[in-house]
């Protein structure tokens, strides 16, 4: 493997010297030879061109795995879902059922007798966006009563979690047509499960909504899991597209 690596790099180093003197000696070479050699140039140039802009646009999309994003001053813990940064085994799903999961943390919920619901992972290509991938939801004909996409949060947001925590989401929402999209926060302690719920601005640029638990009754010491279900109001004949979920927990500010 070594030496066949070594053989090509030697052989892309002399081919690289052929054409650099051909180009400075392109002046008086005579005629039928620089025919040849311009017959070649452009095959050579197409495939060139090709590999270039096949490069430029993969090097360009948010790298695979990636759990980059930008996150508050004291932040403790941060968590992008693996729908949104690894490629799934399993794409997309049409007429959904209720309660059918998309890779290990994302649930869709739903009470419809007939589902034409669908869900595909799709490859984020946009400049802006630090996720690698995104999730799409089709919804057509809607017969339900809610619609609820569920993502339970890992073990580790869990630990060290106390009232004085701050828990944010931050999400980036493209959707066809104005729709109310709420998110709620399940913290289940014991028997008990204390909730919060906000509404994502979707009016504003950046789409984010913060949880403060200092108003909660959660008992610290019996705290076994949290999950956040996004909420669908009206969501029938739209889609819905969520380039980018990421969470963030930090200490609130004392005053």
């Amino acid at each position: 493997m070594a030496r066949g690596g070594l053989i090509q790099r030697l052989y892309q180093k002399g081919l690289a010297r052929y054409w650099a003197r051909a180009a400075r000696n392109a002046q008086s070479t005579d005629l039928a030879t620089l025919r040849q050699q311009r017959s070649r140039a452009r095959k050579l140039r197409q495939h060139l061109n090709s590999l270039i802009s096949i490069a430029e646009g993969r090097l360009a999309l948010p790298m695979i795995g990636s759990s980059a994003f930008p996150k508050p001053h004291g932040t403790d813990w941060s968590w992008r879902p693996l729908l949104w940064r690894e490629p799934l085994p399993m794409r997309g799903m049409s007429a959904v059922e209720n309660k059918e999961m998309l890779g290990d943390e994302v649930t869709l919920f739903h009470d419809c007798d007939i589902s034409e619901l669908t869900l595909r992972q799709l490859r984020n290509q946009r400049e802006k966006d630090l996720a690698p991938f995104g999730l799409r939801m089709d919804v057509f004909r809607f017969d339900g009563s809610f619609l609820s996409l569920v993502v339970d949060l890992p073990e580790d947001a869990c630990k060290g979690l106390k009232r004085s925590h701050v828990i944010r989401m931050d999400t980036i929402v493209e959707v066809e047509k104005p729709l109310e999209i709420f998110a709620r926060l399940n913290i289940k302690h014991g028997p008990n499960t204390e909730q919060i719920v906000r509404e994502l601005p979707l009016n504003e640029e950046d789409i984010m909504v913060e949880f403060d638990l200092t108003y909660t009754k959660m008992v610290e010491r019996r705290i076994e899991k949290m999950w956040i279900d996004l909420i669908f109001e009206g969501p029938e004949m739209n889609q819905v597209i969520l380039r980018d979920v990421t969470f963030s927990r930090y200490p609130r500010a004392e005053f």
